[in-house]
């Protein structure tokens, strides 16, 4: 299944993964957010995107 720029800007842009407890958090400005809105760590990455084959 081939993937386009849409689908890619909603899966992965403004989307952080607390590295303690793995929850998605978004934020819609594009900043990165504060703390993890389900543990309150401050430990945030970017959500890897996948590599394609």
């Amino acid at each position: 299944m081939a993937r386009f720029e849409e689908a890619d800007a909603r899966l992965f842009k403004n989307v952080w993964v607390c590295m303690r407890c793995s929850a998605k958090n978004r934020n819609s400005a594009g900043a990165k957010p504060r703390k993890c809105r389900k543990c309150g760590s401050k430990r945030l990455r970017l959500k890897h995107k996948t590599k394609k084959a």
